[in-house]
């Protein structure tokens, strides 16, 4: 029987931590990581783009190089984001204290687990999360649905935005692929998959079929817009030999610069 994998974000800024969790996770079947970084800004981006079920957050981040130093941020920002669905949220910490996990729990927070407990451990933290999960539900699976569709479409439309501005039109067909290779890499951050490898999948064409198509439609781009606009809306350096920039550097230039408009 197939198993429903629970989607989770972890906020970890120990490297040892964060690698026990990827193995652990390895070896089981029921939990799909779809997110791990030492920041709490870049954790919401993490909730905004994927929509976790459940999230791991240590509470003390001093090591944490783009973010607080303590995650309490986070928590009220979550709360402002209204989301149609509440995670479930596991707390971990080296902070023994009533008052904290009192303030926490104000805060959101299913559970607080204490590092230095002798039961401590990432499977334990995991099947808190599943036990958590078994017992809660979304406040409406429709509602979550629309919510992640909506989001795509409007990264979908700042992505169309950006290409327009450049002079990427409709008709080019290397449009689509430049879209769609955007939109996967800012949904799928910590994938495997080679981005071109994943639009021959989904257009059963050759990777150079694609890459021809991406590498055309930012020569279009170059060769018929004004030097203003593209100064203007593409601020990367460019080779200066080939005058243009290469197809992965023009789409990862957009994934970095759509993640910081979203």
């Amino acid at each position: 029987m197939d198993i429903k994998q629970m989607k989770i974000l972890i906020v970890e800024d120990d490297v040892n931590a964060c690698n026990d969790f990827i193995n652990c996770i390895k070896s089981r079947e029921d939990i799909n990581l779809i997110g791990m970084t030492d920041s709490d800004i870049e954790a919401l981006k993490y909730v905004r783009l994927r929509h976790p079920e459940g999230i791991i957050l240590d509470i003390e981040l001093n090591n944490s190089v783009s973010g607080n130093t303590d995650s309490l941020e986070f928590l009220t920002e979550l709360k402002n984001m209204n989301l149609n669905y509440n995670p479930i949220i596991i707390v971990t910490t080296h902070i023994n204290s009533e008052s904290t996990y009192n303030l926490l729990h104000r805060n959101g927070v299913d559970i607080i687990l204490y590092k230095n407990h002798p039961k401590y451990s990432c499977n334990h933290v995991l099947n808190k999360l599943i036990a958590l999960r078994n017992i809660s539900s979304f406040n409406s699976v429709a509602s979550l649905q629309e919510n992640i569709e909506d989001t795509e479409n409007k990264i979908s439309k700042l992505i169309y935005h950006e290409l327009d501005l450049i002079g990427i039109t409709p008709n080019l067909v290397g449009r689509e692929y430049t879209h769609d290779a955007i939109l996967y890499l800012l949904q799928n951050s910590e994938s495997n998959i080679n981005v071109i490898q994943y639009l021959t999948k989904i257009y059963k064409k050759s990777g150079n079929t694609i890459t021809n198509g991406i590498q055309n439609a930012i020569i279009h781009a170059w060769k018929r817009s004004s030097i203003e606009d593209l100064s203007m809306h593409y601020t990367a350096k460019i080779n200066y030999d080939t005058g243009v920039p290469t197809p992965m550097e023009f789409i990862y230039y957009y994934v970095d610069k759509i993640k910081k408009l979203i």
